[in-house]
């Protein structure tokens, strides 16, 4: 799924249910958990900080691409539901 995708996409969620709708991160199909979502970030901004400060990501890759944008889980919140990978939207 691309950025432009994404973002269409939640424009039709916001439509429908408003800006103060909460977004949550659904994983794991077989065993799913609803999680927060800490933020976001880019591949290029996880490089840049590894050339930063290289001793405290010594033993982390870097990413392959800096024109990524990664969406990062900020922990389990509860079981979720096995109908949410039937009933997604995709591009």
């Amino acid at each position: 799924m691309t950025l432009g995708e994404l973002i269409s996409l939640l424009e039709e969620y916001r439509d429908e249910h408003g800006d103060e709708c909460e977004v949550r991160l659904m994983t794991q199909q077989n065993w799913p958990f609803e999680n927060r979502i800490a933020g976001v970030t880019s591949g290029a901004e996880m490089n840049e900080a590894s050339e930063d400060d290289p001793s405290e990501y010594f033993d982390d890759q870097d990413v392959a691409e800096d024109a990524m944008v990664y969406i990062v889980e900020g922990g389990q919140i509860c079981y979720g539901s096995k109908r949410a990978w039937e009933t997604c939207r995709d591009s």
